[in-house]
Parts: structure tokens; sequence; C-alpha cells
């Protein structure tokens, strides 16, 4: 059973736990023509080009008090982009109940911890629909851990770092660690959802849906934004130059695309 901060108890040797967080975002926008499609896809590997995530990066690695051992990043022809940064312990700081809570973590400020043999990368897909008149990006972040902090405390940060229409996460606990007796421990905090490490105002955005295997340490949660507001998939103009006929076939379009973007499957409605 996993043990509350009160119920810690000494480990024999390192916390050998790995604790893995994916987070994969996607971002929906209607290009009616080749020009526009192309100025998306500019935008988008202009905003999230290898030094911005870089950054990003960086800003995690401080989060979950990591201290960065090497980087390597890439931007690609004709689009996309990688960055992968190997991280080691930070200082080491006795871990303190609210490290161990069900809450969202911090925005980057200092946060100590003691982790290592981590990784961090980020992996990013600029996607468009060849008829359609739909463009994509989409975004992957896995956040790897060995230690005390969950990657977890990381999340909050990065679903403010992006703009977001879909987000799908995915956290597990690998491995096993033991106290000086020798008994194993599987998990080392309490988790009942991934949706309890997300701030309640951005909960409050998204309809949500969670799939847990909780004897497995697997936990899934999909978000895909409450409201709709055509205006912001619309790149370079406004709704007010459409037609009524216009607005409501992208709108639509758009919505089945997000549909079946959540749900993981093609989708017919007849």
């Amino acid at each position: 059973m996993p043990l509350t901060p009160e119920q810690r108890i000494t480990l024999h040797g390192f916390n050998n736990l790995t604790k893995s967080l994916s987070f994969n975002m996607y971002d929906i926008c209607y290009t009616k023509t080749r020009e526009e499609r192309k100025a998306y896809i500019a935008y988008i590997d202009e905003q999230y080009n290898a030094a911005r995530l870089t950054h990003i990066l960086k800003n995690v690695a401080d989060i979950i008090g990591a201290h960065v051992l090497n980087i390597a990043k890439q931007d690609y022809e004709p689009q996309g982009a990688s960055v992968t940064m190997l991280v080691s312990e930070g200082p080491i700081e006795e871990p303190t109940k609210e490290d161990f809570d069900e809450s969202p973590g911090p925005l980057p400020d200092t946060v100590v911890m003691h982790l290592d043999k981590s990784h961090i990368t980020v992996h990013t897909y600029p996607e468009y629909h060849p008829d359609e008149g739909i463009s994509t990006f989409r975004a992957d972040i896995d956040v790897s851990t060995c230690g005390e902090i969950s990657p977890l405390k990381a999340l909050n940060y990065l679903i403010r770092s992006f703009d977001t229409d879909i987000m799908t996460m995915d956290y597990r606990v690998r491995g096993f660690t033991r106290d000086t007796t020798g008994h194993k421990l599987f998990i080392d905090h309490e988790i009942n959802s991934i949706q309890n490490y997300i701030p309640t105002e951005i909960k409050a955005l998204y309809d949500m849906i969670d799939v847990n295997v909780y004897q497995e340490n697997i936990f899934h949660t999909k978000c895909k934004l409450r409201e709709f507001d055509l205006n912001n998939y619309l790149f370079g103009y406004t709704k007010d130059k459409l037609s009524i006929e216009e607005q409501k076939d992208i709108t639509e379009s758009l919505k089945w695309e997000m549909d079946e973007i959540f749900y993981g499957k093609n989708i017919s409605y007849a």
C-alpha cells in the first residue's frame, strides 16, 4: 500500500522507483488554403522551436529539482523540433508533507528534491489534412525520474506552457525500492487521479475522462476544451469574414476532428 508522508519509513539505499509522466497536447486550426496552411506551420515552428522548448524543459528540471547534464536539440526540415535532456539529482533536502500531496505543482521556482538517472524529452509534430483544411500541432513530452519526487509536480507548468485544445496524460510507476527490512515498495506516494495535480481553474475549462489501473500503478487522463469559439481556430482572419453556412461547416469539421482525437478513433456521424 502506498505510504502517506506521516508513514514514511527509512529506505534501504536509494529510491529505485521510476516515475514517468507522458504529456501529449494538440492544437487544432482551420487552414482553408495552402498558403494558410504554410503560414500556420511556419508560425508553429517559430513558436515552438528547439530554443523555446529547451527553455521549457529547463524550467521543468528546476521544478523537479534536477541538474541538467546534457542537452541535445534539433529543428527539423520541413517542420518540427526535438529536445532531449539528461538530468541528475539536485541538492538533497528532506521531503516535506506538501511534496507528496495530490495537488498542482508549482510554476518555475526553486524546488529541491532527490532524483537520479532521469531524462526529459519533447518532440513536436506539425501535421495537416491534405484535403479537409485542418492543421494540427502535437507535442509529446516525457518526464522520467528516479527518486523521491513525482514528475506530476511539473504538470501544472507544462499545461500553462502550451495553447492546448486536447491533452492526453499518462503516469506510471515502475520497479521497486526496499525498506530497511527488505520489504518491497512498488509505489511511495498516494495517487487517485492525475486530475488532482491539475489546478481547479484549468479543470473547469476541460471535459475530462480517467482510465486508471490502480493495481498496476497506471493512471491515464484525457481532456478536451469545453468552450468552442470559431475565431480561436481561424488563422489570419475572423469568422465575420465567412458566411453563416461556411461558419457552420467549418465548426462541424473542427469539432469532428477534435472528437476523433479525444476518443482515439475514427467517428462516423450518419
